[in-house]
């Protein structure tokens, strides 16, 4: 579906991400997992084409669109929630006669459906939900989610996980970063272990069906050094 090949950024003469390969799979989900400064935002926004890429290669059939939610999402705060969606609605070109029922559709599906506040007043954990219903808008078959847990609490953690692997069921293609591995866990068929820009190790849903858990795996990985 995706493949990325001998990818590397580098700002002010420090490489970040360090000629990273991987291809995602249709209908799976894959992980990006990482500490802080392994790069793994840096990937995503080359992969959008949010950060120019040094040097590799980037495949992405010419069929496929693809829905991106931020770590950090954003939205203009004297809108209301579905004011959002219909502006970026619009901007998408959704036909006007479907827009304000798919609009309705997604927000109740993130939970914000009878949510009538200005973006002002929202949590951060609002702020995520509304992010994964813009990246919905429009059906894309890709949903790059960076961090979607980020800012909820645990029955939000919960239902956002519940929701990502209800997507993935649907037939999406996701790629997720997260810190949380325990939720990474429950929904990823496979995925890379990053450290200053390097991969790792890559791993798959095999390798966590014995004793070790992911974190332990991860944990691991980040100790013991390349494992590639």
């Amino acid at each position: 579906m995706i493949t990325v090949s001998g990818l590397s950024k580098s700002y002010n003469g420090k490489k970040v991400v360090d000629h990273v390969s991987f291809t995602m799979r249709e209908g799976n989900l894959f992980a990006l997992l990482g500490s802080n400064g392994a790069g793994k935002s840096t990937t995503i926004k080359m992969i959008l084409s949010l950060v120019k890429k040094d040097e590799g290669i980037i495949e992405i059939p010419g069929d496929v669109s693809v829905g991106y939610s931020p770590e950090t999402p954003y939205f203009p705060p004297f809108l209301t929630g579905m004011e959002v969606l219909l502006y970026y609605g619009e901007l998408q070109k959704i036909p006007r006669e479907t827009l304000k029922e798919e609009c309705g559709a997604l927000l109740s599906l993130v939970g914000l459906g009878e949510e009538k506040t200005k973006i002002k007043f929202y949590s951060k954990g609002m702020l995520q939900r509304l992010a994964l219903a813009q990246a919905m808008l429009g059906n894309p078959s890709v949903l790059i989610l960076d961090e979607p847990c980020a800012g909820l609490d645990a029955m939000g953690r919960i239902e956002m996980i519940e929701l990502i692997f209800k997507l993935k069921k649907q037939g999406k293609t996701i790629l997720m970063n997260s810190h949380i591995l325990s939720d990474i866990e429950k929904v990823c068929d496979e995925g890379i272990i990053m450290k200053k820009g390097k991969v790792l190790r890559r791993f798959t849903k095999n390798d966590l069906k014995g004793e070790e858990s992911l974190e332990t795996i991860f944990t691991k990985t980040l100790n013991g050094g390349m494992q590639v």
